[in-house]
């Protein structure tokens, strides 16, 4: 019976000092690491400045109060456009079919207290009319900013006379792959919608052309989603949703938003100047991987090889040299073009960043300022018009004008001939330089646009100067 008594006791003491052991050296401590932004820069909406929290022992992530913030911010985007059907045998003998409203939804986010909402290009394209329905059901008309093509960027204005819940920007570059998002919108018509996933990659291009730079999550995004919020777990607006990839046009797995320091730009351009101001660089190149150093002759497999460079341009102003490889820019990694392309994306000209180059085997930082882009395009009674480059117009002995590089208006196609190729000298006898005049225009008429417009000037693709009369 002794022996039984010193058996259990001893097993008792030694589970009591395994516990103790593991307590002491292989549980960790909670701790509390907490950072705080102190950036308090001028700009038309607010940042979020919510300290970033990070924990010891991980825990299940609470998307609670992230989604009670998100789901109040974001809006639901009924866009009403007027159609005609083609011309048909019958229309000639019974009359034509009368003009028939077809609707687009999608979503959009409030980013102001007054009413300021961004959201996809795609999701108001062509609208005629614009509605915004909040979450509490209350419905308003919006009026239409501006837009950018190239972002898939829309900003929208409501009057709703009190302040509304808004989003507050968080920043995108800091966004981590493997973090926890949220995706709220209204897919398939259906109200505020959460769904949450992880960020699976940054810079992603689906273009192919290496002229985007999205955020890639698994969180469940369906047709609606389109310009909604992609929020991080302390309800912070790190991206629009905008794309997903998929064989049946409904979610299979993975989803693609905007990244917000882009969207935000986006809308402060639009805001200021009426268009976007895109910072160029003044390179060209091609991103580096095992097979693509061959052919340039390098060791590097990650990172920008310059093989051309703009004259005039920042870069040939700042000392880029053809075969420099660009390493950082303002000390973000770059691994494939997408990565470069979508910061300077976030950036002005005249801003300055610093480029970190390999050079002959040496590392050299160069600071570069940014230069204006002439290449502009600007939306024109479903018209798109673009700046012609001065070495195009020197050639060709053209002063001034805009391009026209894509025609949607049927009416001045099929009644004037006005086509790809057309270049617009003068609007209503008043000389056009560059976008920028249309777009003081367009600023000038807002919605009574067309009615105001009584004549054009134009040079035909042959070379031939005519003008068209409105009455």
């Amino acid at each position: 019976m002794k022996k039984i008594l010193t058996l259990i006791l001893a097993s008792a003491l030694g589970g009591v000092m395994t516990l103790s052991t593991y307590k002491l050296f292989l549980e960790e401590q909670d701790s509390l690491v907490t950072v705080t932004d102190s950036d308090s820069a001028l700009s038309y909406f607010q940042t979020s400045n919510k300290a970033v929290t990070t924990y010891g022992n991980m825990t299940a992530p609470d998307f609670t109060v992230a989604a009670e913030d998100a789901v109040h911010a974001v809006v639901h985007v009924k866009n009403t456009t007027i159609s005609k059907a083609p011309l048909t045998l019958q229309d000639l003998y019974m009359g034509r079919s009368p003009e028939r409203a077809q609707v687009g939804t999608g979503s959009g986010v409030i980013i102001s207290p007054d009413g300021y909402i961004i959201t996809n290009n795609h999701v108001i394209n062509g609208s005629q009319q614009l509605s915004i329905t909040l979450n509490n059901n209350k419905i308003y008309n919006a009026e239409l900013i501006g837009t950018d093509e190239k972002t898939d960027i829309a900003l929208l204005k409501i009057d709703a006379g009190d302040d509304l819940p808004f989003a507050t920007f968080g920043d995108s570059d800091q966004a981590k792959v493997g973090e926890w998002v949220l995706a709220v919108g209204n897919p398939f018509n259906l109200t505020s919608t959460v769904t949450a996933g992880i960020i699976s990659a940054k810079s992603r291009d689906l273009s192919g052309i290496n002229s985007q730079s999205f955020i890639q999550t698994d969180a469940a995004v369906n047709p609606g989603n389109s310009g909604g919020a992609l929020v991080n777990t302390r309800g912070e607006l790190i991206g629009i949703n905008t794309a997903i990839s998929s064989q049946t046009g409904s979610y299979i797995g993975y989803s693609f938003a905007v990244p917000s320091n882009i969207a935000r730009k986006v809308v402060e351009d639009i805001m200021e100047f009426g268009n976007v101001q895109n910072g160029i660089l003044g390179v060209r190149g091609g991103e580096l991987n095992s097979k693509s150093a061959e052919s340039f002759e390098v060791n590097a497999t990650q990172g920008f090889y310059v093989s051309e460079i703009e004259e005039g341009s920042g870069a040939e102003k700042a000392g880029i040299k053809k075969g420099d490889i660009i390493k950082k820019i303002d000390n973000i990694t770059i691994s494939k073009f997408s990565d470069l392309s979508g910061y300077l994306s976030t950036k002005r000209p005249k801003d300055v960043v610093n480029l970190m180059v390999i050079r002959n085997g040496s590392e050299k930082n160069i600071p570069v300022t940014l230069s204006k882009s002439e290449i502009l395009t600007i939306e024109f009674l479903e018209m798109q018009l673009r700046n012609i480059p001065n070495d195009v117009k020197e050639s060709s002995n053209i002063s001034n004008g805009v391009a026209v590089i894509k025609n949607g208006n049927y009416a001045l196609y099929k009644n004037l001939g006005i086509n790809t190729g057309y270049i617009i000298t003068a609007i209503n006898d008043q000389t056009i330089k560059n976008v920028d005049d249309v777009m003081k225009l367009k600023l000038k008429y807002g919605d009574a646009l067309e009615e105001n417009i009584k004549k054009l000037s134009v040079i035909t693709s042959s070379g031939q100067k005519e003008s068209f009369i409105f009455r």
